[in-house]
């Protein structure tokens, strides 16, 4: 029950990995109850042809007729332990890395890995000759390449933050990450070699996502305003207006960051986003990542 009310108060202050966790479950429930309806009045090829639309195709000439389905492909799921076990990885990883970056990041992390996994999977299927006779009629679907995004990422960001896990007790993030992909990796000979090539897309797209965090690039802040924008259109008008007062950070004696320091710029990135920090305000972070 305590799970649950804490789900609750998550999608009510706005958490991303409870409100994709929702979109995913919402439209996979939708998806079976709309099956088993046409199932039932002998129209099973109708829900068939609706989820090719929906479905990433490995074929370059099919993928231009349906180019909307480098992001529809994230929410489909062949069954109900294929999304079980998706949505569990993400809670798990996922609330880690959106407690530490906020929505925004969090967002990004699994739609543009998601994406990008997808591509991935596109051009693998159209380089590699041992796919030459299967392009043609391969198709995509799942939020795994977006979840591994969102593992590798946390794993990324914080290597030696350690999670227990059944049997085996604490383990460290980056050892987690490291597994996960080396399985995939071997794994692609011997069947659904597209989901694991997808999910290697995803895996390396959150590697890279987080390194350019303590880059000097000007993509993070690019990606910010565009999901900011994108976000905007979605959120209730108001003619209120909130004033957050500015936080002073200010370093506490010694090299390991206070617990106290880590708080209020985590609570920064919830209200004003990871940009906002300035530099002094980042390295602590950084350094706390460490730890």
């Amino acid at each position: 029950m305590d799970s649950l009310e804490s789900l609750k108060l998550k999608f009510k202050k706005g958490n991303a990995i409870v409100q994709i966790i929702l979109i995913n479950v919402s439209i996979f429930i939708l998806l079976s109850i709309t099956g088993v309806l046409l199932f039932l009045f002998n129209e099973g090829a109708l829900q068939n042809s609706f989820l090719k639309h929906l479905m990433l195709p490995a074929s370059f000439s099919n993928f231009l007729f349906q180019p909307w389905s480098i992001f529809s492909y994230m929410f489909l799921h062949e069954g109900f332990l294929h999304i079980l076990f998706n949505m569990l990885w993400l809670y798990w990883l996922g609330d880690i890395f959106q407690q530490y970056l906020g929505n925004s990041k969090t967002y990004q992390a699994y739609f543009l890995g998601g994406i990008f996994g997808g591509f991935i999977y596109i051009i693998a299927y159209n380089l590699f000759p041992a796919f030459a006779n299967e392009v043609s009629l391969s198709y995509a679907l799942g939020a795994s390449a977006g979840v591994l995004s969102i593992v590798v990422a946390t794993a990324t960001l914080l290597p030696d933050y350690q999670v227990h896990l059944l049997i085996l007790g604490p383990v460290r993030l980056k050892y987690i990450a490291i597994v996960s992909v080396f399985l995939d990796l071997i794994s692609i000979p011997g069947g659904n070699a597209g989901g694991h090539i997808a999910h290697l897309g995803g895996a390396a797209f959150g590697y890279l996502f987080v390194k350019l965090l303590y880059s000097q690039s000007n993509i993070p802040a690019i990606l910010d305003r565009l999901f900011n924008s994108i976000g905007k259109l979605f959120e209730p008008k108001t003619k209120i207006k909130i004033h957050h007062k500015a936080t002073i950070i200010r370093p506490a004696s010694g090299n390991k960051p206070s617990q106290q320091e880590i708080d209020l710029i985590l609570d920064k990135i919830s209200k004003k986003g990871y940009e906002s920090l300035n530099k002094q305000e980042k390295e602590i972070l950084f350094k706390a990542s460490k730890d």
